[in-house]
């Protein structure tokens, strides 16, 4: 029976408690072959904690860890250095000196094992002060590993006093690492988001960035080959749980959980946090978005006056996705880092499209999004999402139409910009709330005549929806029959619905005379 790390980030717990581990110690070996000071941004819940952990555990050559792994027989040394290692997840650095007290903390253990100075009156005194004792001390170089570089950051968006105050901390915190060279032998950073042209990286300019480094693009997350070779009788068992073939599973667990590129044209990467909970669990859940967006992120989406109903889609220079400068300008970049848009298309060798890179995602930003755009609040959209669906699953298609026009009628009149606008907000948001367990959606579906604009189906019905803007729902329903939308699906035993639309731009709404409905099957 397969044993799977949920919330376990440290590398001997999983190694120990006989755990499924993705093997990744390979690239950890390439790493520390090949350079010194590396940072890396990957989004939250993606195993940089794991990573983190697993390098403490082989700069302490706790070679037995490593048995049967790929690093057993590339290491040949196994050597034990001296490791600070500073997670800065815990906090939420409400407070300037709550980060400053944290940090305090922690040297204050460190000092109880390398010793401490009375004349190191400042955090960054006393880190600098420990990395010199620490080599004296062992004679050893000292390895620094930090997780999380950026909560103290992240955290606290949208106040700028503090964020400020936290930015300094950390600037004179992390210089020590540049200045210490000669007694280091190898520092890592993690965090969600690089925040650049501030003091922080400044004070580390000499980080290797390895975020879009094509070498280390899996070193985080779950391949499509690492998952058919260590979950393969997962996938059995929950194929059988849920009454499909296995085949089907892999393809509902990437259509699910699959996407995210980390470089242009690079290998696709599943969610680890997801696929570890739906193997588990058994169901097809959302549930990187049940742990929380975060706050800052909240928070940047709110304070934006970019229209993020057409961020999905957007053609960029990829190298803008490597750092943020502004909250509030460099939305895109901050959605790409946070794990809610990845590089889907390179367009030439320097532009990129990006888009959701899966159904869990895309669903997930849909429910952060309505509340912004609209007077709901999250409960709200939650609750007319789900009456949306039972009205779908009853096949009340009457009731439907009603719940979508009350939907658009609470959008506030700012969204209504633009045909463009109106369309993503009807495809995303109609299409994609609507859960992943019991309704199947597509959007924008291609035929061999046409796209369909949506397509719902459910375990008796089949819904196939056109929508017009300033047209007629006649008129929708006749590109439905003339471009043959319903013809793969006439062996289908379900009840079939085609529902033609129209949206008023003058009552930015649905008409009541403005959706017909012809059921057939």
């Amino acid at each position: 029976m397969i044993k799977y790390p949920i919330g376990i980030q440290t590398f001997a717990n999983i190694i120990e408690g006989g755990y499924v581990y993705v093997d990744k110690t390979k690239q950890v070996y390439d790493l520390v072959d090949s350079g010194k000071y590396y940072f890396l941004s990957r989004p939250r819940r993606f195993g940089k904690s794991l990573l983190v952990s697993t390098l403490e555990a082989y700069f302490k050559g706790k070679k037995e860890l490593f048995k049967g792994l790929a690093i057993e027989n590339l290491e040949k040394d196994w050597e034990s250095y001296p490791v600070l290692h500073l997670d800065l997840s815990p906090e939420k650095y409400s407070e300037p000196d709550k980060l400053v007290n944290f940090i305090a903390n922690a040297l204050s253990n460190w000092e109880k094992e390398y010793g401490a100075s009375s004349t190191e009156s400042s955090i960054s005194l006393r880190f600098d002060g420990l990395i010199r004792r620490a080599y004296e001390k062992t004679g050893k170089k000292v390895v620094i590993l930090v997780d999380e570089y950026d909560a103290p950051l992240v955290t606290q968006i949208g106040r700028e006093e503090v964020l400020e105050a936290n930015r300094e901390t950390l600037s004179g915190f992390y210089k020590n690492i540049k200045s210490n060279d000669a007694y280091i032998k190898f520092a890592f950073l993690t965090g969600v988001t690089k925040f650049g042209h501030v003091n922080v990286f400044s004070a580390l300019n000499n980080l290797m960035d390895i975020s879009m480094d094509k070498r280390y693009q899996t070193i985080c997350g779950i391949t499509e080959e690492e998952l058919h070779s260590n979950f393969d009788e997962g996938v059995a068992a929950m194929a059988g749980e849920n009454n499909i073939d296995k085949e089907e599973c892999y393809a509902r667990l990437k259509d699910m959980y699959d996407g995210y590129h980390f470089v242009p044209n690079g290998v696709g990467v599943y969610n680890p946090f997801s696929v570890l909970n739906a193997l588990s669990s058994k169901e097809f859940g959302s549930y990187w978005f049940e742990t929380g967006t975060p706050t800052g992120l909240l928070k940047a989406l709110r304070d934006t006056k970019s229209d993020l109903s057409v961020a999905a889609g957007t053609i960029l220079d990829a190298r803008i996705l490597k750092s943020v400068n502004s909250y509030r300008d460099d939305i895109i970049s901050l959605l790409y880092q946070s794990g809610y848009l990845t590089m889907v298309k390179s367009i030439d060798d320097q532009y990129v499209e990006v888009d959701f890179p899966n159904k869990e995602v895309r669903t997930g930003y849909m429910q952060q999004l309505l509340p912004l755009y609209s007077s709901m609040n999250s409960s709200d959209s939650s609750s007319t999402a789900g009456r949306m669906k039972f009205s779908l699953i009853s096949g009340d298609i009457r009731s439907y139409i009603a719940q979508m026009q009350a939907l658009i009628s609470s959008i506030s009149y700012r969204f209504f910009k633009s045909k463009e606008s109106v369309y993503q907000f009807i495809f995303l948001v109609t299409g994609e709330l609507l859960g992943m367990k019991d309704i199947r959606t597509l959007v924008e579906k291609e035929t061999n005549k046409g796209r369909i604009d949506m397509l719902l189906e459910t375990k008796d019905y089949i819904y196939i929806f056109e929508f017009k803007h300033d047209g007629t729902p006649e008129e929708a329903l006749r590109q439905i029959h003339e471009k043959g939308y319903a013809d793969q699906f006439k062996t289908d035993l379900r009840k079939k619905f085609l529902v033609g639309v129209n949206f008023d731009s003058k009552l930015r709404n649905i008409p009541d005379d403005g959706w017909k409905v012809e059921e057939i099957g």
